[in-house]
């Protein structure tokens, strides 16, 4: 009878472990949902003066054991929630941690990553702008691209002109055909947003490079609204282009 008993309570204790795991997560402040085999997307909060709650999105991408994530959460408690839901549910080392722009729905959860000893990277220009405003500093800088891998995979950064802000750059994962516009590809129709560091005509003619660049793209994740496909990239540039 105890026997019995035994076999049924280690039965229940690994059927509620198993059901605390998932594929996704979603709660009121934040959502991690996965996009393709290898690729997911983080999505948290920012409450903001002029356009208020601010849905803010972010690409995590695995392989191996291994995970990369672009732009932070919108702080550090936030960030400590996604850290612990990946080496949880996907049993993965954060690799590094690489920044979009100088913003801080890219940089807001910083520090929770240094404290856990994950490095992060952003461009030489990110770094600077991040430090001109006091915002949470990028640790590591790079010029206009840098390659990392993540398991087997090649993972990159690149700038390719302004739009959003000077410093803008995406995120591109060839294996998935994946991409992280962040604040540089809207989501569709998506109004012109913050303007603050805006570089308006330049702004098409960076996406035009993108698209050119990556044409067998399948995926693309905005900084903000809902993921799609070449499209947003199409809709970026027709918004901003001169009539």
């Amino acid at each position: 009878m105890i026997f019995r008993l035994s076999i049924f309570l280690f039965a229940l204790i690994s059927s509620c472990t198993f059901a605390q795991k998932s594929d996704e997560l979603h709660t009121d402040n934040l959502i991690i949902e996965k996009v393709k085999d290898h690729v997911y997307r983080h999505v948290t909060y920012l409450q903001t003066q002029s356009f208020g709650r601010v849905e803010c999105n972010g690409m995590i991408v695995f392989d191996k054991g291994e995970a990369i994530i672009f732009d932070t959460p919108i702080d550090d408690s936030t960030s400590y929630a996604v850290m612990e839901w990946l080496q949880t549910n996907l049993n993965v080392k954060i690799k590094a941690v690489i920044a979009t722009h100088f913003h801080e729905d890219c940089v807001g959860g910083l520090a929770a990553f240094h404290k856990k000893g994950i490095p992060s990277y952003a461009t030489n220009q990110t770094i600077d702008s991040t430090k001109s405003r006091h915002f949470p500093v990028p640790q590591k800088g790079f010029g206009q691209r840098l390659e990392m891998k993540v398991g087997d995979r090649t993972v990159v950064a690149e700038f390719n002109g302004e739009g959003h802000t000077p410093d803008n750059i995406i995120g591109y994962f060839p294996s998935e055909k994946a991409m992280f516009g962040g604040c540089l590809v809207k989501e569709l129709n998506a109004t012109k947003g913050n303007l603050a560091d805006a570089n308006e005509k330049a702004w098409p003619a960076t996406i035009a490079k993108i698209k050119k660049k990556y044409p067998d793209t399948q995926i693309v994740i905005p900084g903000h609204g809902e993921l799609g496909n070449t499209s947003l990239l199409d809709y970026t540039m027709a918004l901003f282009e001169v009539k």
